[in-house]
């Protein structure tokens, strides 16, 4: 597994087992919340990941954005997929979201690496 994605993973693992063990009503709420939000409704799972992806990108929340990008991957979205909705990103939230994209871009192809081995 590529170290980008293992060390991603690692850390929000280790760090949402910190919170969560804090017993917090709210937090745990949020979770839950997140959880369900992305789960099969009216819009299948890839669809909502893709919407997931766009709102992070504009946010420009990174660590959002891989969880997203790791998520629509394993769902089955493909690089022109996910470029397509990147683009839609960058456009919606401007210039300012091109350096998100370019890490966006290096977590795909570590994704698209980590497949092939």
């Amino acid at each position: 597994m590529s170290d980008l994605i293992k060390e991603f993973n690692d850390y929000r693992a280790k760090m949402n087992e910190k919170l969560l063990a804090d017993d917090n009503k709210v937090i745990k709420r949020i979770f839950n919340l997140d959880t369900n939000t992305y789960m099969e409704g009216a819009l299948d799972v890839k669809t909502k990941e893709l919407l997931g992806l766009v709102a992070s990108a504009v946010l420009r929340c990174d660590d959002c954005i891989k969880y997203h990008l790791e998520t629509a991957y394993k769902n089955g979205v493909n690089r022109t997929e996910m470029m397509e909705a990147m683009s839609i990103a960058t456009l919606v939230g401007g210039t300012i979201v091109i350096p998100h994209l370019r890490r966006a871009y290096e977590f795909w192809e570590a994704l698209e690496n980590k497949a092939i081995k």
